[in-house]
């Protein structure tokens, strides 16, 4: 029986005839899944077929949180949303911090599944158990921050809030989830799910405490965790200090910046759109999220210029660079300003720079008509990429509505898709693999695409000892990421925590909050289960060992100047070594063996 971490009850909500059911957690998968990201895969591979179409009425969105939240845990405040993504039909999770995910977990359910869709647009207001479905007419059209006030006055002004854009009302195959008006669920496209859902938001209200299964040992394990966390140069310096931007010239220095849509790995520049610079000319204050004794979100304001007076949060390490680096861009304050906007209409920063950028590339290129473009996309400009966002976001023309797509379909459109930085039509982040060559493996092998928080070997091979230039032992370090990340987000802990613990830590943690005996092997295979099992969605999909790959320029170009001039990505040097020491076939799919091993064999 579940003693502590769980509230024991899942919330079902059928969006067509207005059904909602309570159901039990069943506690043979919250051990093998643990909560989160596993669990809510579970029911996916369970109750969705992988062949649908992701915009279909058949797909379903489940809203989860993990064992940890809304308990004293550190950095306890995930949130994950799983369904198969728009953007590429892959299995979709994805996860953002702030406080929706324990205020979900004190309305008494551990997850929401929602299904079907609605006649009309509406959210969902949660309060203290109570479920109701209102009409959301009015707020449609509306953008995430004014939506979120709304939903706040509506409701009750504690509400914590889940709520899509106009980019997810209009079906943006790169349209992300925002919660609490600037916290996101990006990539994979889910926010175009929950919008062909008719689905406006979610306003989330409880009062509801989350047990533990052992108080002593869950605080001993809490105090030791925070005490590790405040040692780390990371977590417990940098992040704070600068946030996630103190990266820019971290990464840049070694010559790993994607630079003019990846044309380059150096920007000269980068110091402009730094998080030093950032701090000094527009921070107002830091922001965390539940339980962070971090702090590295940003509240930022725009304090000269054509856009004086705007303010939001961010911009993200990856939102500087989309924005930044990848349109050669070093206009801080239109940088800060293309991330302000894609938080209004509900886009993914890193698709969405890294979408104008592709564009960019082909009008420099002659390869867009002039008819097309209502202005010059030049690399370098402000201007245009403040622009092309609002073309983006309102789907304005066509090329707003090919940009909404994502760059990969954008650059198909234009007979060129070799210049889409993508991986499974996902667009890769700030780290470019021809100078960190497990981070390459990590974007080729991704389950929902290129990414990099679902396995952040930058963690060793930056920020640590591994050398990252090397391709020996990059097969397993990802892996070993890979795993350990899979876990942790199920159980509703931040990715940022494993920069100062390991996963002894963490299952210290997760065992005495849930009762589980959990040490780390256990955990670490747990996610290897997890891992594994959005490995079958995936080939149940049609995804093959083909789309375990990386951009023509990544693997053919060499960087031209900085540190890591001269570097390509030979991916197949690690690849073959990486499904191996998966337990999988060179095809990528995994064995009889491993699948009883993690016992998955009814799931084949």
């Amino acid at each position: 029986m579940i003693s502590g971490g769980y509230q024991g009850k899942i919330l079902r909500v059928n969006l067509t005839n207005e059904d909602v059911k309570v159901e039990n957690i069943n506690e043979e998968w919250a051990k093998k899944y643990i909560g989160g990201r596993g669990y809510g895969t579970r029911i996916m591979l369970k109750e969705v077929d992988p062949n649908i179409d992701p915009l279909s009425e058949e797909n379903k969105v489940i809203i989860a949180t993990g064992p940890l939240d809304g308990t004293l845990a550190p950095s306890s405040g995930r949130v994950t949303v799983i369904t198969k993504g728009a953007l590429n039909g892959a299995i979709a999770c994805s996860n953002a911090g702030g406080h929706f995910g324990p205020a979900l977990k004190q309305t008494g359910y551990d997850m929401i599944i929602l299904e079907g869709k609605a006649k009309e647009p509406v959210y969902l207001w949660i309060n203290k158990g109570k479920v109701e479905i209102r009409y959301a007419k009015h707020l449609w059209k509306k953008p995430v921050d004014e939506t979120d006030k709304l939903m706040r006055e509506e409701t009750h002004p504690e509400a914590e809030t889940m709520a899509i854009g106009p980019a997810g009302e209009k079906l943006s195959l790169i349209a992300d989830v925002m919660f609490n008006g600037h916290r996101a669920s990006g990539r994979t496209g889910v926010g175009a799910v929950v919008g062909s859902k008719n689905l406006k938001g979610i306003a989330v209200r409880g009062n509801l405490g989350v047990n533990v299964a052992d108080s002593e040992k869950f605080m001993e394990a809490v105090y030791e965790t925070r005490d590790l966390l405040s040692k780390d140069s990371f977590s417990g310096g940098g992040a704070a200090l600068y946030g996630t931007a103190m990266l820019v010239n971290v990464i840049n220095s070694i010559g790993g910046f994607p630079t003019r849509n990846a044309q380059d790995a150096y920007f000269p520049e980068a110091e402009k759109i730094s998080g030093e610079t950032l701090r000094d000319k527009n921070l107002i204050r830091n922001a965390g999220c539940a339980e962070c004794p971090i702090g590295c979100g940003r509240v930022t304001e725009i304090r000269e210029g054509k856009y004086k007076g705007e303010h939001g949060a961010g911009p993200e390490y990856e939102s500087i660079w989309a924005f930044g680096a990848m349109c050669s861009i070093s206009d801080l304050n239109a940088v800060i300003m293309a991330n302000y906007l894609c938080d209004r209409y509900g886009l993914d920063t890193i698709s969405a720079g890294s979408t104008v950028a592709c564009a960019m590339d082909l009008y420099e290129n002659g390869f867009m008509p002039k008819d097309d473009v209502p202005f010059p996309l030049n690399f370098g400009s402000g201007d245009a990429l403040v622009e092309s966002i609002k073309l983006m976001g309102e789907q304005k023309g066509k090329l707003g509505k090919l940009l909404a797509q994502g760059s990969y379909r954008l650059a198909e459109h234009y007979g060129h898709p070799e210049l889409s930085m993508s991986v499974k039509k996902q667009e890769f982040p700030a780290y470019d693999p021809r100078a960190i060559k497990g981070i390459g493996l990590e974007y080729a092998t991704s389950n929902r695409g290129a990414c990099h928080v679902r396995g952040y070997t930058i963690a060793a091979e930056v920020l640590g000892k591994v050398d990252r230039l090397k391709y020996e032992g990059k097969a397993e370090l990802t892996k070993t990421f890979q795993d350990l990340t899979a876990a942790l987000d199920s159980t509703g802990i931040c990715l940022f925590t494993t920069f100062g613990l390991g996963g002894k830590d963490i299952a210290s943690l997760y065992s005495a909050a849930t009762g589980f005996k959990c040490d780390e092997k256990e955990f670490m295979k747990i996610g290897e289960r997890i891992w594994n099992l959005e490995k079958l969605f995936n080939l149940k999909a049609g995804f093959t060992r083909k789309d375990d790959t990386l951009p023509h320029r990544i693997l053919k170009e060499p960087i031209k100047t900085g540190p890591s001039r001269g570097e390509i990505e030979e991916l197949d040097k690690m690849l073959d070594d990486y499904y191996k020491i998966r337990g999988w076939g060179k095809d990528g799919v995994p064995t009889k063996e491993k699948l009883e091993e993690l016992e998955l064999s009814e799931l084949k």
